[in-house]
This record gives C-alpha cells, sequence and structure tokens, in this order.
C-alpha cells in the first residue's frame, strides 16, 4: 500500500491546452506543487520575452510551458513503463523536475541575466532548496527530496536517464517549446509528430534512444527546431526590442549608480541594481512590475531614459544591418559620427550576435560537448544519427551565427539641419 508521500487526488485534475489537449494531474504532490505562488509567478512571465513585439500571439507564459513539459513527461513515463520500471519516488521526482525545471526564470529572462548577471538555474535552485512553498512541498516526500529534483534540473543526478528525459538534444524541455512556440507564434516550422516520437522511444544504457523506424520523426524534430531558431527565436525584430530593453535596464542602473533623483523612483529594482538582491527580492519581480517602470519613466527629465522607454513601450524599435563584428574600423567611424550628430553611440549604436548548432555529435574534450541522439538499430546496435541521416548530417557540428548593427533610423532622418553628418552616417551604415 502506498504511503501518504504518493497520496493521489480524489478526483483527476485537467488543464484545457492548446498544444496538448489536456494536461492531467493525478498526484497531490503535482497539485500541490502547481499551486504554489512561486509557480503562480510563471504566469506573469512570457515564454518568448519580447518576441510579442514581432509575432502578437506569442503572449504565452512560462507556466503553461511548464504545465507541458510536466504533460510530455507524464507520457513519456507512460509509454516506456513496458521497458522500465518506474519506482514510485522516481517518477514522482521526473514529473516534479519536468514541472519546475523554468521556475527560476526571471523577466524577460535572458536579456535580464545579460545586464545584471543572474543566473535563473541558480534561482531555481534556491527555490527548490530555499525558505519556500515549492521546498515545504517537496519535503513532504523525504528531506532528501527536494535535493533530488535540484539535481535533476542541474544534471547531476545519478539516474541519467530522468537526466536525460528533461535535458538533451531530444527531450520534454526541446519538444514542447517547438510545439508551443510555434502555436502561439502562428507559424507552420515548429511542428513535428510528438507522438511517433514518443512511440519509437526506448530505454537504453541510462539514456533514450529511438528506434531506427522513427528516423524520420526525429529528422523533422531536428529541422524545426533549425527553423525556429532562425525565424522566430532569432528574429531581427525581436532582438532589436531585447536590444532597446537591455539598454533602458543599463541606462537605469547607470542613473541609479551615479546618484540621480529619478522623478519615478525604481523601488522593486534597486536590489538588482545594488547588485545584492536575494531570493525574495527576485521573486517580486514579474514582467508586470518591469513593464510599470518603463511606462512610468516615459516622463523621466533623463532623455536616454525616457526616449528608449517609450521606444519600447509604443514598439517604435532601431532598424537594422548586416554587419561583420571584425570591421571594427567602421564601427569606429560610426561612433564618432553619431557622437557628432549628437546621437550617443552607447545606447544608440549596438552590435548584436546570434548563433546556434542545431544538432552536434559527441566530441570528447571539446567545451560544450553534447550528447547524440542515438538510433536503435533493427540488430541491437546503436548508431549515431548523424551517420543514418542524410539531412541531419548535413547540419550536424555546423554552428551559423548572424550579425546585425541596430540603430535609430528615426534620429538619423531627423538630422535636417546636420546635412553633412547625416549624409555621413547613411554612408557609413551602407
Amino acid at each position: 500500500m502506498l504511503t501518504r508521500r504518493f497520496e493521489e487526488l480524489d478526483e483527476e485534475k485537467v488543464f484545457k491546452d492548446p498544444v496538448h489537449r489536456y494536461v492531467h494531474v493525478r498526484d497531490r504532490l503535482i497539485w500541490d506543487l502547481i499551486g504554489t505562488k512561486e509557480f503562480q509567478r510563471l504566469r506573469r512571465i512570457r515564454q518568448l520575452g519580447t518576441t510579442f513585439l514581432t509575432f502578437h500571439g506569442a503572449e504565452h507564459s512560462r507556466f503553461s510551458h511548464s504545465l507541458g513539459v510536466y504533460e510530455i513527461m507524464r507520457r513519456i513515463i507512460e509509454e516506456l513503463k513496458n521497458y522500465v520500471h518506474w519506482d514510485e519516488e522516481e517518477r514522482l521526482l521526473a514529473l516534479a523536475a519536468a514541472l519546475l525545471h523554468d521556475v527560476g526564470h526571471g523577466p524577460f529572462s535572458h536579456s535580464f541575466e545579460k545586464v545584471f548577471g543572474t543566473d535563473h538555474e541558480q534561482f531555481t535552485r534556491d527555490i527548490i532548496l530555499g525558505d519556500t512553498e515549492v521546498h515545504a512541498v517537496l519535503e513532504r516526500m523525504g528531506a532528501h527530496f527536494p535535493e533530488k529534483v535540484a539535481d535533476v534540473i542541474a544534471k547531476t543526478y545519478e539516474n541519467k536517464l530522468i537526466v536525460s528525459l528533461i535535458s538533451s538534444q531530444i527531450d520534454a524541455d526541446r519538444m514542447d517549446y517547438l510545439l508551443r512556440d510555434a502555436y502561439f507564434t502562428g507559424v507552420s516550422y515548429g511542428h513535428f509528430d510528438l507522438e511517433r516520437i514518443w512511440r519509437v522511444m526506448r530505454p537504453r544504457d541510462d539514456q533514450v534512444v529511438f528506434k531506427r523506424s522513427g528516423m524520420h520523426a526525429v529528422e523533422d524534430y531536428i529541422m524545426s527546431r533549425y527553423q525556429m531558431y532562425w525565424q522566430v527565436y532569432f528574429h531581427p525584430v525581436t532582438r532589436s526590442a531585447e536590444v532597446i530593453l537591455r539598454k533602458i535596464l543599463h541606462r537605469a542602473k547607470k542613473l541609479f549608480e551615479t546618484g540621480y533623483r529619478f522623478k519615478h523612483e525604481p523601488g522593486l529594482l534597486s536590489p538588482l541594481f545594488r547588485d545584492n538582491i536575494g531570493l525574495a527580492d527576485y521573486l517580486r519581480l514579474d514582467e508586470a512590475v518591469i513593464l510599470y517602470y518603463f511606462e512610468v519613466w516615459q516622463d523621466e527629465p533623463d532623455p536616454i531614459l525616457a526616449d528608449l522607454c517609450s521606444r519600447f513601450v509604443n514598439r517604435r524599435l532601431f532598424k537594422y544591418v548586416e554587419f561583420s563584428p571584425t570591421n571594427l574600423e567602421r564601427y569606429t567611424e560610426l561612433r564618432e559620427a553619431f557622437t557628432e550628430a549628437g546621437i550617443d553611440p552607447d545606447y544608440y549604436l549596438v552590435v548584436d550576435s546570434s548563433s546556434d548548432l542545431p544538432y552536434d555529435f559527441y566530441r570528447p574534450g571539446e567545451e560544450g560537448e553534447r550528447l547524440p541522439i542515438h538510433l536503435l538499430m533493427p540488430d541491437g546496435s546503436l548508431r549515431e544519427l548523424s551517420r543514418e541521416s542524410d539531412v541531419v548530417e548535413a547540419i550536424s557540428g555546423k554552428k551559423r551565427t548572424d550579425h546585425k548593427l541596430y540603430y535609430p533610423a528615426d534620429f538619423i532622418d531627423d538630422l535636417s539641419d546636420r546635412r553633412a553628418a547625416k549624409l555621413r552616417i547613411k554612408e557609413l551604415l551602407k
């Protein structure tokens, strides 16, 4: 008989979901984790940051994504039950880790981290192990259960099969965000046959492999990921919004450090500006908080902060041109020309780079090495995916990088009384 640690709900709970149709919750542990204030906070953080300014449907939250990752993990466990004996605690461990894998994300996650040096993975660990409602719920499973959940998310847990299901080149996290992000952005690139991938999964030596007969479904997944990165995640308009977002936060932090008297004090952002934010202050931050400050800072006396906030709030984004970061002479000349025209290049002339490695095979000793995707051949042997798939082989190990130079075209167009400066800048931007 199961103890109360493994208690099930009297009645199954379901969340209606546009991607998976339903998210099913039977376990008391999962239901109570969803109800914690730390997890509910994820409703107020978008999954795709500034992408809603490019694809207007991309308003979905990290809350819905986290539920989706949990549901995929639940389905994988069901699919693999004929091949893996899931200890009840390990089953709940895998589900809890899937649900909580993103709980430490901050508002506009990655842009936020670049400015303030925060680490959402560390905050995830702090939430799981600290004085939080999440920790209290997890601890009901045993004193060491929270640490185990944190270890799974950190990829240090001893059961590597569970780790690989949450963090690998084809995992529950990626499966959900590709499908979910494609759905909400309205694009067709991110779709692949999720159910087929589940059906061809097999456990082997602490990792998941895929039957050779299902190779084309895995190919489709890899190509979907490749297309989503370049058509959605690295979209230059989204990156323009991210550039402005980062510059707002840089400007506000610099003003704070120099003793500037804000018309609207930063309040909840002050611990960030002092570089000493703790967990309690971090958990008070969400995108509604950030957008509130951007709204009121449009009235600040500082012209740079006010302009940048107005640009973000009202979607007056920077234009961009292709740019090679090795062309330092051109960049130096542009900075000089901007300065002479009265436009601060520190905030209005920004080089932004994006890069992605869509799939890689194992290269021992290399920094950032990735465990490969293996196919299970009819004779029982394993073969690395790119050795069988011409499609995947064509993009394996090929890192693609894109560089753009962002600038305010309206400022340059307004240089009507400085014709020479205007012409020089436009010539350099060609």
